[in-house]
C-alpha cells in the first residue's frame, strides 16, 4: 500500500514539474539568454557607460590636505621611482606625506 502511495505522489510530482533539463529538454533555455542579455545587460552598459562618461565627466574636486599623523606613513622607500609616489600614484589625488604636488593641470 505505501509503495502504490509512493509512486502515485513520485509520478504526481514530475508530471507537475515540467521539462526537466536533466532529461534533456531544454530548449528555448538560448532564446531566453539571449533576450535577457540584449533587454537587460545592454541597456545596464549603456546606462553604467552614460553616469561614467556624460553625468560625470568633470574631474573630481582635489581635497583638502590635513596632515594626520596616522596617514602617508613610509617606513621604507617604495622599490620603484623615486620611493616616495604609490605604484599608481595621482599627482591630484593623491598627496604625499608633505602636501599635495604642484601640478599644471
Amino acid at each position: 500500500m505505501a509503495s502504490r502511495l509512493s509512486n502515485a505522489l513520485t509520478r504526481r510530482l514530475y508530471s507537475v514539474q515540467g521539462p526537466s533539463a536533466v532529461a534533456g529538454e531544454h530548449h528555448g533555455a538560448s532564446k531566453r539568454w539571449k533576450l535577457l542579455s540584449a533587454l537587460v545587460a545592454l541597456p545596464g552598459v549603456a546606462v553604467c557607460w552614460i553616469n561614467a562618461f556624460v553625468v560625470n565627466a568633470a574631474h573630481p574636486e582635489q581635497p583638502e590636505f590635513r596632515p594626520y599623523p596616522h596617514l602617508r606613513l613610509r617606513t621604507k622607500k617604495f622599490p620603484w621611482g623615486d620611493g616616495n609616489h604609490s605604484l599608481f600614484h595621482n599627482a591630484h589625488l593623491n598627496p604625499l606625506p608633505d602636501g599635495y604636488e604642484d601640478s599644471d593641470h
